[in-house]
């Protein structure tokens, strides 16, 4: 990824006939609407941009319209029309770190006060994942107390690897250790890796790309022990897990003996305690091999938007085939359960 100069980025920051009828209308009698006319839905995966953000990855030139055209109009406007009640927003990749840790810490904090405003300005809409200035590693744990102590953020959010490292590194052992002191809800986006952003022409891998980075962060939060020592973090994974529920075989759930010392209640236990959102993660075969997995209970409403909409989530999971009972958990309860403040404003 291109850098940008200190100077110019720290200016930047301031700068069918009747018989389908008859199926169709007896399908939505037993169905939940794929709208209700009174938003519900609590959104985990909803990117939001600052003013600095805009600037910092137009500065980057990373192509990544949708989030440079964001708008807190914008996003109510498509968390009404798609029974969106609430939405924790989170800073898109590729993050705030571009080579320089203090235009990277004062890009974190602008966004992350952003957000606390979007939070006041629109009471009962919106909640905020934290954003950190990783590698950093000495800047993201004062924005850890700044934002959880100051601005009573609701978890902090973490990109899948970092400069080729991923989570499981030692190198964020006392970012993860400190995510673990204070309980918090752990949200995960995957990033275009620097070995695998462009292994197919016209960013045809970027998909690819992110699906695998979320496997592999996964992976080393599993392999590297940290799942295991950070026991009281609630760790949300985007995309349904990337590609992990189909592979579960390579994680070691079968039988990797060697892992028992990291992982005394073995692999599958800390992978269906794990936490999943529903973006970009509903079609028939991936919800198949998510819900054979892990318990509903561990599945969350995500939308991904601006990159993706409420409506093509909501009609993935009634599609599917599942009860109401655990439409109501996915779309609304489960977060509740992690977030039990947006009970009384939602």
């Amino acid at each position: 990824m291109k850098f940008v100069p200190r100077r110019e980025f720290l200016a930047g920051l301031t700068a069918v006939g009747a018989t389908a009828l008859i199926r169709e209308t007896l399908r939505s009698a037993r169905t939940p609407a794929a709208v209700p006319a009174q938003p519900h839905r609590i959104d985990v995966h909803h990117h939001f941009s600052s003013p600095g953000f805009i600037a910092a990855i137009t500065a980057q030139k990373t192509g990544q319209r949708a989030l440079m055209e964001w708008t807190p109009a914008k996003a109510i406007e498509a968390m009404d029309k798609g029974g969106v009640a609430t939405s924790l927003v989170s800073i898109s990749e590729p993050g705030v770190w571009f080579g320089d840790n203090v235009a990277a810490r004062a890009l974190a904090r602008e966004c992350n006060e952003y957000g606390a405003r979007l939070i006041a300005d629109h009471p009962g809409r919106f909640g905020l994942f934290a954003t950190l200035p990783i590698p950093d590693v000495d800047g993201a744990l004062r924005e850890i107390e700044y934002s959880f102590e100051t601005l009573k953020t609701d978890g902090a959010c973490l990109l899948t690897s970092y400069q080729g490292k991923y989570l499981g590194d030692p190198a964020f052992a006392p970012v993860l250790d400190e995510l673990n002191r204070r309980k918090a809800v752990v949200y995960i986006h995957p990033v275009r890796a620097q070995c695998c952003a462009d292994l197919l022409p016209n960013r045809d891998s970027v998909g690819i790309t992110l699906a695998s980075d979320t496997t592999y962060a996964i992976a080393s939060v599993l392999f590297s022990g940290t799942a295991a020592r950070c026991p009281d973090i609630r760790f949300i994974w985007s995309h349904g897990g990337g590609t992990m529920p189909y592979i579960t075989s390579r994680f070691g759930a079968v039988n990797r003996p060697e892992l028992a010392q990291k992982l005394p209640r073995g692999v599958m236990y800390e992978i269906q305690k794990f936490y999943y959102d529903t973006a970009q993660a509903v079609s028939p075969s991936t919800l198949a091999a998510l819900t054979r997995l892990v318990p509903a209970s561990h599945i969350l409403f995500g939308t991904d938007y601006p990159f993706g909409n409420a409506e093509a989530d909501a009609k993935g999971l009634i599609d599917f085939g599942l009860s109401a009972g655990d439409i109501r958990a996915i779309e609304r309860d489960n977060s509740l359960g992690l977030f039990p403040r947006l009970a009384t404003s939602t």
